[in-house]
């Protein structure tokens, strides 16, 4: 499932190429996900290692990471009851 969540994720990156050459990535609804590098192909790489990052850390912080194609990564606290 985390497998394909990064995939789909990736699939919605935008690229530019910079007025210096260079490559600039973003994923549209991951704030703060973003990679630029001299290649397309090493963009590719590094956004998603952030992407990977952002998604660990918010995991962990238990934020809320975006909804993708019905893939749905949140952690959701069940309450038991004893009766």
């Amino acid at each position: 499932m985390l497998t394909q969540y990064i995939q789909k994720a990736m699939y919605k990156a935008n690229y530019a190429i910079l007025e210096d050459g260079s490559f600039y990535g973003e994923i549209e609804g991951f704030s703060g996900v973003y990679a630029n590098a001299t290649s397309l192909e090493l963009c590719r790489e590094l956004l998603q290692e952030v992407l990977e990052g952002w998604i660990i850390l918010g995991l962990r912080l238990q934020h809320d990471l975006p909804i993708i194609d019905n893939i749905d990564l949140n952690y959701k606290l069940e309450v038991a009851y004893i009766v």
